[in-house]
């Protein structure tokens, strides 16, 4: 007899959302674990061995792009070497998968980044902030990371009619991640209640990425 599956509940609406900007870079991730029989000693970037103190101590780290797992002979734009650069930092992540956006010269925008400057945002603005308020965000990041810029929390009622005025807003005085860049992308809404993401382009969000997007962008040496 089969397996009985359960209809899935449903989220309510009307609960709170967290806008943030969409950087035009390449989708990456930390992964901090314990080492296992199936992680091929190759992807592993870099090992902890720092102490009984140190609660990842022990663990190791790997490094990943949208769809699989990076080394420095095949990477995505350095961003393994940068990870293995940025061990010890990076462990202060924590155990866990980390997202985020490796973007600047060379990726995508560029974001007016020059001579190989590159950056890592993380996308988990509920653990992690460019706010160093320890009270409110208790753990601080790791200062080789960035985190991606929060523009708006509250309710999505509300959020409905403030999405005109945060996307004017962003076209008018450009990205937040690096100010100054006047072609921001977008914006990415996340629903804490049904746990889902969603995108909005301010340049052709009507049509699918494969069309918005025809001709492939290289890598550019700036």
């Amino acid at each position: 007899m089969s397996e009985f599956v359960e209809f899935a509940k449903i989220a309510r609406l009307s609960r709170d959302v967290v806008v943030t900007e969409k950087i035009d870079g390449t989708n990456a991730q930390v992964f901090i674990t314990l080492p296992t029989a199936d992680i091929d000693d190759e992807l592993v970037i870099a090992r902890n061995m720092s102490g009984a103190h140190d609660p990842t101590s022990g663990y190791v780290m790997l490094a990943g792009s949208r769809n699989h797992y990076l080394t420095p002979k095949d990477d995505n734009f350095g961003f393994a070497r940068w990870v293995g650069e940025h061990a010890s930092e990076l462990f202060d992540l924590g155990e866990g998968r980390h997202f985020g956006e490796w973007w600047g010269s060379g990726i995508q925008r560029g974001y007016g980044l020059t001579k190989g400057e590159k950056r890592f945002s993380l996308f988990n603005v509920a653990r992690w902030s460019d706010d160093r308020d320890a009270v409110k965000f208790p753990v601080a990041r790791p200062d080789c990371c960035h985190v991606v810029p929060v523009l708006y929390r509250g309710s999505f009622d509300s959020f409905m009619g403030h999405c005109p005025d945060i996307l004017d807003h962003l076209h008018l005085t450009g990205s937040h991640a690096s100010p100054g860049f006047m072609k921001p992308e977008g914006i990415v809404i996340y629903h804490t209640a049904g746990n889902v993401l969603f995108k909005k382009t301010l340049e052709k969000d009507e049509e699918p990425k494969s069309q918005a997007r025809s001709k492939p962008r290289a890598e550019v040496v700036s």
